[in-house]
């Protein structure tokens, strides 16, 4: 018995974007998986970004990039379960139509929020849900700026036409409780991101260790919603009283310059160093001498791919209290309130101060994740999920 599945993803090249490499993991999965008495998932992934010179021939699954409509119907129309990444609105509507079984994957807030970030735009705060509040007015002076008036209008009837048919889904699908109680949608069903199991790199050796200073790092885009001029705060008021640790940040962005401008200006670029961006493959060797990872976002992060690899890897994770940040690290990392470099700085010393602790909450944060944010769970929830839709009534299908 073969069942044969679509994964629509708008934007795709794999090892670009968290939300990219877990769609190309799951895919792989999927394609390698094989049930009792020869039955397998036949699945095909649509998206609408170009080859760019890549050869989808070497994927053990089968791609098609930039389908016209009538291609785009014919396989919604011959397919068993339609699975879209993010609320595209063609494939859902289509899958409605048909009268398939949609399950529909949440990375985002595109069904609460026109510009997809919960920011309000005027001074990029954490908004408190004004689409969902009926608000509208806020969310044209939110977006007005960047999209302009038609733009922003444009976008706030797709977000009512996206929540429309995302209510209509047979099943929705979460990273994160947060998520869950943010979109409020029914049908909602929850699988974590999943991350390779790796075996952690070695760490410095502790003799070693203790002559050399910490080094902390940052993982991640260089941009406004990262928060990172909350830990370059937070770095100077450690290095007025600490000056034995270092400060790596990996990743690049439209901040970078600024960013660069306040660690001469604070004093600690003689500390700090700001590595660019880093090709996945290389980034284990680079942070082999990371005890620690900073993640100071300003934003609600869904499910922060970066904190799960990160605590596979047997690093403490130290991030701001927010969204799904603050929910994947619960009891497995430190905390610390959004925005608060004071904060953040006394959980800085508590890991110069204490020599051990790093290393004691990293391997439970290892532990944890391995029982947790597997790969392996990940795929083996999404067949299993493939396998209940296959076999519903068409009434169950779109309810």
């Amino acid at each position: 018995m073969t069942l044969k599945v679509i994964l629509y993803t708008h934007d795709w090249a794999p090892a670009v974007g968290g939300i990219q490499t877990v769609c190309t993991a799951l895919a792989k999965g999927v394609a390698a998986w094989s049930g009792r008495g020869g039955e397998r998932i036949e699945l095909t992934l649509i998206t609408q970004t170009p080859a760019n010179g890549m050869d989808d021939s070497r994927l053990p699954f089968r791609v098609t990039r930039q389908p016209t409509l009538p291609d785009l119907i014919k396989a919604i129309r011959t397919t068993d379960v339609l699975h879209v990444a993010g609320p595209a609105l063609l494939p859902l509507a289509f899958g409605w139509l048909l009268r398939k079984a949609i399950l529909l994957e949440h990375h985002g807030y595109q069904t609460v929020c026109p510009n997809g970030l919960l920011l309000y735009g005027p001074d990029h705060s954490v908004c408190p849900g004004h689409f969902m509040a009926r608000r509208y007015w806020k969310c044209v002076g939110c977006n007005s700026v960047e999209y302009g008036r038609r733009g922003t209008v444009r976008s706030l009837v797709l977000t009512f036409f996206r929540r429309l048919l995302a209510r209509r889904a047979t099943v929705n699908v979460m990273p994160s409780r947060h998520l869950v109680q943010r979109v409020a949608l029914p049908h909602t069903r929850i699988i974590y991101h999943g991350v390779p199991v790796h075996t952690p790199l070695p760490r410095i050796a502790t003799e070693k260790s203790m002559t050399i200073p910490v080094c902390f790092a940052y993982v991640g885009r260089l941009a406004t919603e990262k928060g990172l001029p909350v830990l370059l705060r937070a770095a100077r008021d450690l290095s007025q009283v600490r000056s034995d640790f270092r400060l790596k940040i990996l990743g690049d962005g439209p901040e970078r310059s600024n960013l660069e401008k306040m660690a001469q200006e604070f004093g600690i670029s003689a500390q700090t160093e700001f590595a660019g961006s880093v090709p996945i493959e290389e980034i284990p060797a680079v942070l082999a001498d990371v005890t620690t990872v900073i993640m100071p976002s300003v934003c609600e992060d869904v499910a922060p791919l970066v904190a799960i690899e990160q605590m596979m890897q047997g690093r403490l994770v130290i991030g701001s209290d927010i969204g799904g940040l603050g929910e994947t690290t619960d009891g497995f990392g430190l905390k610390f309130p959004p925005g608060d470099a004071s904060a953040l700085a006394a959980c800085l010393r508590r890991v110069l101060d204490e020599p051990s602790f790093a290393e004691r909450m990293g391997q439970k944060a290892m532990e944890y994740a391995m029982r947790t944010f597997t790969e392996q769970r990940m795929i083996g929830e999404h067949v299993q999920l493939y396998q209940e839709l296959s076999k519903a009534p068409p009434s169950a299908k779109q309810e």
